[in-house]
């Protein structure tokens, strides 16, 4: 009887080589009602038809999609199979935007720790704060200046070569600073030369977006406000002295 009977099904056994699946899951499966075999025989064995196999290809299917064992059950039994779907690209839309944030997050981090060389649990906090706070660009910008920026500004969250550019620049000017470099001298020179240059292609020419743009740099508090990542009063101080040639004070 076995034997003609694993002509037309198959065991659990020869189910789980064929669909490379554990014995564990078709039991599963069998238990929760969700693919029973169509035969058992004496002693508990379990036999799976044509049918039984597609139904078990299908949940796997499914399965790849993501989707839950409830959700395709109900696409199984053909209860609202497009809604169920539906429904299942919206939350893999909002997985993939969460990934999106956390990519930009961890991008944020390591452009944090390329300018910072160590970071602490507070830089993290802070930088998830800023991304939940809404940011009034109105009070500074022109709707004009503030599309400009969206789309021109380099972000910290990301890797472009624009955005590792200015931090480049910015550890050089820290480096000048630590090592007691002149704002007027060559390396300095050439600095603010790289600055301006960076700043064409960032701004474009518009000097009043240019100078807009760093009267709010010259403030902690603006910056912090909308966000920018921190430059040092140092730094804003390094560059206008380049700019005007002056010596720094001892």
């Amino acid at each position: 009887m076995e034997n003609k009977e694993s002509t037309s099904y198959l065991s659990t056994g020869e189910l789980s080589k064929i669909l490379n699946i554990s014995v564990r899951t078709i039991r599963y499966y069998d238990q929760i009602a969700l693919v029973r075999p169509s035969k058992k025989a004496a002693g508990g064995k379990r036999y799976y038809s044509k049918e039984d196999i597609l139904k078990l290809q299908k949940i796997l299917l499914l399965k790849s999609l993501n989707l839950s064992l409830e959700d395709s059950r109900s696409i199984l039994e053909e209860q609202s199979m497009s809604a169920i779907l539906l429904a299942h690209q919206s939350l893999l839309s909002e997985e993939m935007e969460h990934l999106t944030n956390s990519l930009k997050h961890t991008q944020s981090l390591l452009n944090l720790l390329d300018l910072k060389a160590i970071l602490h649990w507070e830089d993290l906090i802070s930088l998830v704060a800023k991304e939940e706070k809404e940011k009034d660009w109105n009070q500074y910008f022109s709707l004009e200046q503030q599309a400009h920026l969206k789309s021109q500004l380099p972000k910290l969250e990301s890797g472009d070569r624009t955005t590792k550019k200015w931090i480049n620049v910015i550890k050089r000017i820290e480096l000048c600073l630590k090592n007691g470099v002149s704002p007027i001298s060559l390396e300095g020179q050439l600095i603010l030369e790289d600055v301006d240059i960076l700043s064409e292609e960032t701004f474009g020419d518009d000097p009043e977006l240019v100078e807009a743009f760093w009267e709010v740099r010259r403030s902690p508090e603006a910056s912090a406000e909308l966000g920018l990542y921190p430059i040092s009063p140092a730094i804003i101080s390094f560059l206008e002295m380049a700019a005007k040639k002056e010596i720094p004070p001892n």
